[in-house]
């Protein structure tokens, strides 16, 4: 949607065709973090051993699911090859800057006509119980200032400064005041409203079957419905982005990462800063008047499953940090999931495919979908016009595995 709009807006034609009906994708029920502060990728030095032993927990965050899968044992090869101290320190500038970008441009974004998805400048608190949390958070708030970011470490007594009606049972937490947060449901209506009455068109639940090809550029797309034609194609097709690409002869490694949230309408506990309990890898966040509680990382194939002790796991935890705030588990058909897509080294994949010159790729943002979509969209307009970019992106290069 962030690509349909800054095309758009830089005098493009766009229709997007998406196999939903765009009414509950992914961007809808995550924690809305826009989150500079998270410049470490997914994979980062000691997920391994961590992941081994998380294995083992049915309530545990990270998850890799075992399959007979070729895709995903080259995925897990080559996330076990990037999960070191290299990748974290390559990754750390590209995804700041990114991020920054993304941010700035949320705020400009917010003023304009048509948009109010209660955005919110607060910061976020990562909060810590024990020692060596307390360890690794303090020195990665070191390593962020180190990158120019506003990271600045609380005690418990601060803390409640900050959350003077929630009970605490923590150690500390940084307040990371670079970040900010936004309701995601409203974003989405507004981007979807603002493409349609710009003259946009969107052809919800269709399927793509086939992108015919010649002489190393995209001809047309073959949906369900009709055959489309266009002078640049952006494949930003999240989880579904390896078969999309595939279509068209280009390789893009990802594999799905389901998380879940749940949102509580009426909080009777509600913090003012959003929150990240850094042991359980869960998010809480404050929007719209809600609370909405969300975590697990349970790489797998796409699945309509909903695994109860994953979602056990998430609302377990809240009381351990704020033993005032609880939330009952809720029914299956209020518990909602998506699928982050996950690239192998826990970049994005941005940029031209060298192979079809007239194809940009954007997607495997990993858990950072919403929070750099803006940036992504605005990249994939200046690439698509041959204007100068506003920052590096090689990094993000989508054929770095071919």
């Amino acid at each position: 949607m962030c690509s349909a709009y800054y095309l758009q807006k830089t005098g493009w034609q766009v229709t997007v065709i998406d196999a939903n009906d765009l009414s509950d994708n992914c961007s809808y029920g995550n924690a809305g973090m826009i989150v500079p502060s998270h410049f470490t990728p997914l994979a980062s030095p000691g997920i391994i051993t961590q992941g081994i032993k998380w294995m083992f927990d049915s309530k545990s965050p990270f998850y890799i699911k075992p399959s007979f899968s070729w895709d995903l044992l080259k995925w897990v090869i080559t996330f076990i090859r990037h999960s070191n101290n290299k990748n974290a320190e390559h990754a750390a500038p590209y995804l700041r800057d990114l991020s920054l970008f993304s941010s700035a441009l949320y705020q400009g974004l917010s003023q304009e006509p048509g948009f109010d998805f209660a955005l919110e400048r607060k910061g976020i608190l990562m909060y810590f119980k024990t020692e060596k949390s307390a360890e690794e958070e303090l020195h990665l708030a070191e390593k962020a200032r180190s990158l120019g970011l506003d990271a600045e470490p609380l005690s418990k007594k601060q803390i409640q400064v900050l959350e003077p009606d929630t009970e605490l049972d923590v150690l500390g937490a940084v307040h990371y005041h670079c970040d900010g947060h936004l309701y995601p449901n409203n974003l989405m209506k507004q981007l979807i409203n603002s493409i349609k009455e710009n003259g946009g068109e969107i052809h919800a639940t269709t399927n793509v079957v086939k992108i015919e090809t010649d002489q190393g550029k995209i001809k047309s797309i073959h949906s369900t419905t009709e055959k489309i034609e266009g002078d640049m194609y952006v494949v930003a097709g999240g989880c579904w982005l390896p078969k999309l690409s595939k279509m068209a002869g280009v390789n893009i490694p990802l594999m799905p990462g389901k998380g879940y949230s749940i949102t509580q309408k009426n909080p009777a506990v509600k913090l003012n800063i959003p929150a990240i309990l850094t042991e359980a890898r869960v998010a809480i966040t404050p929007m719209n008047g809600f609370m909405r509680f969300g975590g697990t990382m349970e790489i797998a194939s796409v699945n309509n499953r909903i695994n109860i002790n994953r979602v056990r796991g998430i609302i377990d935890s809240i009381p351990n940090y704020f033993p005032g705030m609880t939330q009952e588990l809720p029914a299956v058909k209020d518990i909602w999931y998506g699928f982050r897509p996950c690239s192998p080294d826990g970049m994005p994949y941005i940029g031209f495919s060298k192979k079809v010159k007239n194809m940009i790729i954007a997607g495997g943002h990993s858990m950072m979908g919403l929070g750099l979509g803006p940036a992504t969209g605005r990249l994939v307009a200046d690439l698509a016009n041959e204007a100068p970019l506003p920052l590096k992106i090689d990094a993000f290069n989508p054929e770095r595995f071919s």
